[in-house]
């Protein structure tokens, strides 16, 4: 399943080390100027920072749309976009071609088509989150001229930087929690009984790369509370699976990459947390899009 959304609908492609990565994005309104420096500038968001804790991989995520805008507008047909990968080192993975690599999904990808593309960890490798943060800056276009904003946060952030460190130090690595608010979001979007927003926010958020736990509002607290102390805490912006017009807050849990400096030999990252955050943000926009456009308030 390589496509996400309902109306709005983000088809992506691409291998780590392929030619390019891209996407697809159908059911995008017309007549929406199309700022492709902002699209840019979000995109840039996602690159490795030049310090020993991010990937090496120094890509320049150029991002070239192919279809569906005409003199910077939307045109409503299929918008097309490709993202070329010129830093690629393949001949970094000829050592694990018969290797399955400890917590990746070299072994499951290998057992369910009878091969995979080892190199970087092919369709499974997060490079391909980078499409994703493209296209979510299409929708995040859309929702900031109706004034919804959404904001990924680190938490404890210091302390999370000190274990990065730490972690690099031992060629180990960590993972970290990120928080995330969507501001002015309407009351109504979310669809019961089987397509409630706060689950399509969950599948979107576990579909992102070394993602572990998702939960909003009080989130797994809320099994320890009596239900007076619940009902007077925040709902997260969502009963019954509506938005109701509040802020809507969910945490997002991301395990450690299971690629270790002390055994292995490549260019990745120590932590997923910091390049996560403009993908987390994407993610809700293009689920926040699709239910706009679900509820026609679009």
């Amino acid at each position: 399943m390589n496509t996400f959304g309902n109306i709005l609908r983000l088809t992506t492609f691409g291998e780590s080390h392929g030619i390019c990565v891209g996407g697809v994005i159908d059911g995008f309104p017309s007549n929406i100027l199309i700022d492709i420096d902002f699209i840019q500038q979000e995109v840039d968001k996602r690159k490795s920072a030049k310090n020993p804790f991010d990937s090496a991989r120094r890509e320049d995520d150029k991002v070239e749309i192919l279809s569906g805008v005409f003199e910077g507008r939307s045109t409503g047909a299929p918008i097309a976009f490709i993202i070329h990968n010129n830093d690629q080192h393949p001949q970094d993975y000829d050592n694990l071609c018969d290797v399955f690599r400890k917590g990746h999904a070299d072994l499951t990808y290998q057992k369910k088509y009878g091969i995979r593309d080892y190199r970087g960890g092919g369709r499974a490798s997060a490079r391909e989150t980078v499409v994703r943060v493209a296209a979510g800056a299409f929708a995040k276009i859309i929702l900031n001229s109706k004034g919804i904003t959404i904001k990924a946060e680190i938490e404890n952030e210091k302390d999370l930087y000190e274990r990065i460190h730490e972690a690099w130090l031992q060629g180990d690595t960590c993972g970290g929690i990120i928080s995330c608010t969507i501001k002015g979001c309407p009351i109504g979007l979310g669809e019961p009984i089987y397509n409630k927003l706060h689950a399509t926010l969950g599948m979107a958020m576990l579909s992102i790369n070394a993602v572990k736990g998702f939960e909003y509002g009080e989130g797994f607290a809320a099994a320890t509370m009596k239900g007076s102390e619940h009902n007077e805490a925040k709902q997260g912006g969502i009963l019954g699976g509506i938005s109701n017009g509040e802020d809507i807050n969910f945490r997002i849990a991301f395990k450690p990459i299971p690629t270790l400096g002390k055994e292995h030999e490549g260019r990745h990252d120590v932590c997923a947390v910091p390049r996560a955050l403009p993908i987390v943000e994407a993610m809700a926009a293009l689920t926040i899009l699709d239910f706009m456009l679900l509820a026609h308030k679009v």
